[in-house]
């Protein structure tokens, strides 16, 4: 029982020392594409120590939403670490406390407490972040759902180490049209929820264009600094979702010993890392979308997870 509880806690360490890391390469592959020099890789860690030092200032008309959001945006995604397969391929001592259904609404819980907080500032761009981020909210949960559903449908559940076996793990399953199909909408619904482009672009400061960065231009210090890491953990987690139990769950700890766990962090970095090459080349060979045009986006994602299902369900019930 001890070592589930430590692989767990490695796995909480993992996710928090190396998704800084995610984003640094993310961004330095970015500049490379667009031929400029780029910040190094490193320069999310360099980022959260100077806002780590720095005293925070809190607007007079804030309330306490303002205070504990940040708090509630950086431990959502660690509740999440918990219960999906990071290095393992076996369920850890807190695997069953909820489903992906669950983990969707602990993750939501601090989207909508950050855009309260983006309210409750009585700044002019919080709410309008706040606003457009509802909106693209509203857009992607149906995604969401559709999404569970057809994963529910096909693995009979929707614990994530119950779906990688039943659904990913069979390397036959991986080529099926349903399967296919639901991996460009999770791919599509990661960059509508973390503010990627085409939805979004998240180098760019200009507050009456920004959707998901505009929620946090009141915080500092290190409130700002755990709004940043939390919203680097999630998207860590999202990626997490995708390749372990949704896409290529190999490479993970079969094994309930030390070395198997440990040796498993290198190939998990390596499927990231592959990750966010390709992320590189989406955002690169796309434009932003005008606001307007973002519901076509999500709603091509969606079509695309209802005929996932519909897919799924003509297979399993043509066959008998």
């Amino acid at each position: 029982m001890s070592k589930y509880i430590l692989f767990n806690i490695l796995q909480v360490l993992v996710v928090m020392g190396f998704s800084p890391l995610a984003i640094g390469i993310l961004n330095r592959l970015k500049e490379i594409v667009q031929s400029k020099r780029g910040p190094s890789i490193f320069q999310p860690y360099r980022d959260l120590r100077k806002l780590f030092s720095k005293d925070q200032v809190i607007p007079k008309e804030s309330s306490w939403i303002f205070r504990v959001t940040p708090y509630i945006v950086f431990i959502a995604p660690i509740f999440v670490t918990l219960l999906i397969p990071v290095l393992t391929d076996y369920p850890l001592f807190w695997a069953f406390m909820a489903d992906m259904v669950g983990a969707g609404f602990i993750l939501a819980l601090g989207g909508f407490f950050a855009t309260l907080a983006a309210v409750d500032t009585a700044n002019p761009y919080g709410p309008m972040g706040a606003s457009r981020t509802r909106m693209v909210g509203f857009l992607t949960e149906p995604i969401f759902i559709i999404v569970f559903f057809t994963v529910s449908f096909v693995a009979n559940s929707t614990i994530p180490f119950i779906v990688q076996q039943k659904w990913v793990t069979p390397i036959s399953n991986f080529f099926e049209p349903s399967h296919i199909l639901l991996l460009v909408s999770f791919i599509m619904l990661i960059l509508a929820e973390k503010g990627r482009i085409p939805v979004d672009n998240p180098s760019g400061h200009f507050e009456l264009a920004m959707i998901d960065e505009s929620k946090g231009l009141e915080y500092s210090g290190k409130a700002a600094a755990l709004m940043k890491w939390g919203g680097w953990m999630k998207f860590f987690v999202l990626m997490i979702v995708f390749m372990n139990v949704l896409s290529t769950p190999w490479g993970l700890a079969s094994e309930l010993t030390w070395s198997a766990v440990l040796l498993a962090i290198p190939l998990v970095l390596f499927k990231i890392l592959l990750f966010i090459i390709f992320l590189v080349i989406i955002e690169s060979s796309l434009a932003k979308l005008r606001l307007f045009r973002i519901s076509e986006f999500t709603s091509a994602a969606f079509v695309i997870a209802v005929i996932a299902m519909l897919t799924s369900v003509f297979t399993q019930y043509g066959g008998k």
